[in-house]
């Protein structure tokens, strides 16, 4: 077994209880039956093949040439199971070769299979404390998008208002603006050199 299917087996395992606890991720299993969608990191060696079965998915070795390839970054690739995953595959973030419908149908399937971290944590250890670690995470992420946030507004005021690179949303209106009050002026210079060409005026 490779690296990254020896990786992501312990994360299949999960998605797949939860794939088996959604009537929609059956039936999309059902729909899938016998595909084969290979996963491959971009720039790297790295690839995992994955055969949908009835109710689940399967790792499967020496293919060649599966049902549809979709090649990113593996930060990318693990996103395909977010909200966003399909938004991958609609602005190009990722490479399909192959039938985008299957590739669009696995990405559902993932994100319905998506792990339940709290929930695969109270197996081990216990209900209490799955919740607090899943608090835990989620104050976690609140911070991550806060902070995301916080650097997105503060490089925008730097390159807008102190390094002058970007010009601030005002001026960049104020030169649109501009711009198109210039047009209207020529268009209308146009219009009346035409009229005094034609002797109309």
């Amino acid at each position: 077994m490779d690296a990254l299917a020896a990786m992501l087996r312990p994360i299949i395992g999960m998605v797949n209880r939860q794939i088996a606890a959604k009537s929609p991720a059956r039936e999309l299993c059902a729909e899938l039956d016998g595909r084969i969608v290979t996963l491959r990191v971009r720039d790297t060696a790295l690839a995992v093949s994955f055969r949908v079965g009835q109710d689940a998915l399967e790792f499967c070795s020496g293919v060649d040439e599966p049902d549809v390839a979709i090649t990113g970054s593996l930060f990318a690739l693990a996103s395909l199971a977010m909200r966003s995953g399909e938004r991958l595959i609609r602005d190009g973030s990722i490479d399909l070769i192959g039938d985008a419908e299957i590739a669009q149908s696995f990405q559902r399937l993932l994100a319905y299979g998506r792990p339940d971290i709290e929930e695969e944590l109270s197996g081990v250890l216990g209900d209490v404390a799955a919740h607090g670690v899943g608090d835990v995470a989620r104050a976690v992420g609140r911070w991550a998008r806060d902070a995301h946030e916080t650097m997105r507004q503060n490089l925008t005021e730097y390159l807008q208002e102190e390094s002058r690179v970007v010009p601030s949303r005002y001026e960049a209106d104020a030169f649109r603006a501009g711009v198109e009050r210039l047009r209207d002026d020529v268009e209308r210079a146009e219009v009346r050199i035409r009229r005094l060409e034609d002797g109309t005026s």
